[in-house]
């Protein structure tokens, strides 16, 4: 494991600023760190402090994204505990984990990480959203009782019928505008209930994060991996979901009972007024959200 500069929780961020300076201002708040993966690293962010009797939180991001998919959540969480965000094999600055390229593969490496990061047994609270939350599952039922508690947050690869939506492609041959405005289209196809919520940031981080991508997390959505793994997920089980989540079919409650199946005991907040990137959309409930299923409040 190695790791550079130290970590605050970011606090009075004027979203208003240009995006650049924005992540900018995230990136020397961090503490960066790595961990094995593949023939590279696995590259975590920290922010916030470690607090007496409040675990810590390892957040988990979509597909095609990287950490700052929790970007808009992260100050109010990191201002009550300490907040782990790694890149997910094979996206952001992270390498691609050893084949073959699966979920569990990834979700491996994301467990292996863990157990370096905080060893001796120490628990976490983990959430995992999308994709990340396919990932998680398999990296929840690697690490047992090293979790306190698993979040999945608006998740496929549960079995499910699920929207199967085109996106547009960006071209090498396109203007800055014109790859906007493709980004933009993609992101109210399937990331936002409300357009007129999407600002230059969401389009930045969307772009960003597509050009770096190299897992291809799309054909696994289908799966049913989700549900045929949590029995061996020990942790008690909670989860999150934007109420107009366009990927939510037939609707939320039918994915809440499906993780209901193996884990009677779960929790659930649906947020409202929110599609898939909940987090982002409403930021302020989806953070609360969490810290009421964690038991950080």
């Amino acid at each position: 494991m190695t790791e550079t500069s130290n970590s605050m929780a970011p606090a009075g961020i004027d979203w208003t600023l240009a995006p650049p300076t924005i992540i900018a201002q995230f990136e020397t708040a961090a503490k960066r760190l790595e961990t094995p993966c593949g023939n590279g690293k696995l590259v975590w962010r920290r922010w916030g402090k470690r607090h007496p009797g409040r675990l810590p939180l390892v957040l988990l991001h979509g597909g095609s994204g990287s950490w700052t998919h929790w970007i808009k959540v992260i100050p109010d969480l990191a201002g009550v505990t300490e907040v782990w965000a790694p890149d997910l094999p094979g996206l952001g600055d992270s390498a691609m984990p050893n084949a073959p390229y699966t979920p569990a593969s990834a979700g491996q490496v994301v467990a292996d990480g863990i157990r370096k990061l905080f060893p001796s047994g120490a628990q976490v609270h983990l959430v995992a959203f999308s994709f990340g939350a396919h990932v998680g599952t398999f990296a929840a039922a690697y690490l047992g009782k090293h979790l306190a508690t698993f979040t999945i947050c608006g998740s496929a690869a549960l079995g499910l019928p699920h929207n199967r939506l085109d996106f547009e492609r960006e071209r090498s041959t396109m203007s800055v505008a014109e790859s906007a405005v493709v980004h933009r289209t993609n992101l109210a196809r399937l990331m936002f209930f409300d357009p007129t919520r999407i600002d230059e940031l969401a389009v930045y981080i969307q772009a960003a994060n597509i050009r770096r991508a190299r897992f291809k997390s799309r054909p696994f959505a289908g799966t049913n991996e989700i549900p045929a793994t949590l029995p061996h997920v020990t942790a008690p089980l909670r989860a999150i979901w934007g109420t107009k989540d366009v990927l939510a079919t037939p609707s939320v409650e039918a994915r809440y009972d499906i993780l209901r199946r193996h884990h009677p005991e779960l929790q659930t907040r649906t947020i409202d007024d929110a599609g898939h990137w909940a987090q982002y959309e409403q930021p302020q409930a989806f953070a609360q959200a969490v810290l009421e299923l964690t038991g950080l409040l």
